[in-house]
């Protein structure tokens, strides 16, 4: 984290009314100067006061021989504390906050209002104003000055404030919600199968996170779901309850990035049907609470030892399925069947989640195992490369790909896919088919390559996914 300075900044020539207080205020701007040209390696002095305040506004809107500032966090400035000079007459997209300790009125207000309004990026959706000095003086003096200069029509020049955003997200959250309950996915555990509705939901969704940073610099925070908020006029105190907590909003990122998952698995970026915003996959979903999952997973259990009717306690473990990925949730339910086939022998301290991982390690090991098998491949170098997660764009990446094929056995390959066409193949036939089916292998993550179970899939809309086969 960049350091925060503090600069105080006035003009370049010194009173001589009292010199005494002249030469300490001429003391203190050439300290000033001297700790800015040490942090920053600068040579400016007294003299060059123009240029020294010239190089501090480039370096805080990040413009001249600053573009570039935001990859050199110990560059910036974070903190700027001034009394009258910079406070107008300059445009910058990183001022986000302005904090006034005096009195404004017309023009002034306009002006300084200004230096925080340029959005950037999702992280400033607005610039903040935050005033102190006798702040009902300061409300009727915006007032004012916005009639005087907006023609008293101020639409688009305040944002909404907390608890309109607040509402703002109930609505949409329940919007979100009814989209997944339309496609008969009321616990929003799989994306849907309507392309129509995924396209509404990812919309939803973008606007939700959208009214979410504007709330979060408001004062909206996880840990509070109830807020006490009062009315423009300071008369009534509204209380408003988000429909929602930070889980429902996590399992909702996590269907998000399964959009953009199941739009590129076969293509780019670009070939997915919706839009899709690169920072909304990158939401941290590791946060999702585990805990309430395992204790619905422990009554399950719980019940099936003691012989107790387990339909209403195994509906509520599936509920909590929502937090896990929806491959994930393929292999809790192979797990949950294996249970009540007493083919798992359950071992003290292990969690639900620790048993899905390792259906998933062992399925996909299986899974290399056959296909090196089936084309006669080196094991080891079909699971190196799986591991590095190729994309369409980067899979023969050296050559790679190109060389994974070259080993494949042709006889073998042939064998293999004869037996899933259930005719034969030409050597043409054999080499197209060797690049299709190793391309989809490594792009999806793996798949079962058992010839009578593909055989039995053929016309199932999950074809490409995968099944443990040899797991169980």
């Amino acid at each position: 984290m960049s350091a925060i300075f503090r600069w105080c900044l006035r003009g370049p020539n010194i009173d001589n009314v009292d010199g005494a207080s002249s030469a300490f205020k001429e003391a203190a701007l050439e300290e000033i100067i001297t700790d800015y040209n040490n942090r920053y390696n600068q040579t400016f002095e007294l003299g060059t006061h123009a240029k020294f305040k010239k190089d501090i506004a480039a370096r805080l809107a990040h413009k001249d021989h600053y573009k570039r500032i935001e990859s050199e966090p110990h560059m910036q400035l974070d903190l700027l504390i001034v009394v009258d000079q910079m406070l107008t007459g300059y445009d910058s997209k990183w001022i986000n906050t302005l904090y006034l300790d005096k009195l404004l009125e017309y023009q002034n207000i306009i002006q300084t209002f200004s230096r925080t309004n340029r959005p950037h990026e999702h992280d400033k959706p607005f610039g903040t104003i935050r005033y102190y000095r006798k702040p009902h003086t300061m409300e009727k003096n915006i007032e004012k000055a916005v009639e005087l200069y907006s023609g008293n029509k101020p639409i688009g020049l305040f944002v909404p404030k907390l608890g309109e955003n607040l509402e703002s997200m109930n609505s949409l959250y329940r919007l979100i919600k009814k989209v997944f309950a339309d496609a008969d996915e009321p616990d929003c555990t799989r994306i849907p199968d309507d392309k129509a509705a995924c396209g509404k939901f990812a919309s939803l969704f973008r606007e939700f996170n959208d009214v979410l940073e504007a709330a979060k610099i408001q004062g909206f925070n996880w840990d509070q779901q109830e807020y006490r908020l009062q009315d423009s006029q300071h008369t009534q105190e509204a209380v408003i309850t988000t429909a929602f907590d930070e889980n429902d909003y996590l399992v909702l990122a996590l269907r998000y990035k399964e959009l953009f998952d199941e739009g590129s698995e076969q293509g780019t970026h670009e070939d997915i049907p919706y839009d899709i915003d690169g920072y909304l996959i990158e939401i941290d979903t590791g946060k999702i609470d585990a805990d309430y999952m395992n204790s619905r997973f422990d009554k399950y259990i719980t019940a099936l030892q003691k012989g107790a009717e387990v339909d209403q306690v195994k509906s509520d473990l599936h509920k909590t399925f929502a937090t896990l990925t929806q491959d994930e949730q393929k292999y809790a339910d192979i797990f949950l069947l294996d249970i009540e086939r007493g083919d798992i022998f359950m071992e003290n301290g292990k969690t639900l989640r620790d048993y899905i991982t390792e259906y998933q390690v062992k399925a996909q090991a299986d899974q290399i195992h056959s296909v090196a098998q089936y084309l006669g491949l080196d094991e080891t170098s079909l699971r190196d490369l799986m591991h590095l997660k190729p994309t369409k764009e980067n899979i023969n990446e050296y050559g790679r790909f190109d060389h994974l094929i070259g080993a494949v056995d042709k006889n073998k390959a042939r064998t293999y896919f004869e037996s899933l066409k259930g005719t034969s193949v030409s050597s043409l036939e054999v080499s197209e088919l060797i690049d299709s089916f190793l391309r989809e292998f490594l792009l999806v993550g793996g798949f079962d390559v058992e010839p009578q179970r593909r055989a039995q899939q053929k016309g199932s809309p999950n074809t490409n996914s995968p099944s443990p086969a040899g797991a169980l």
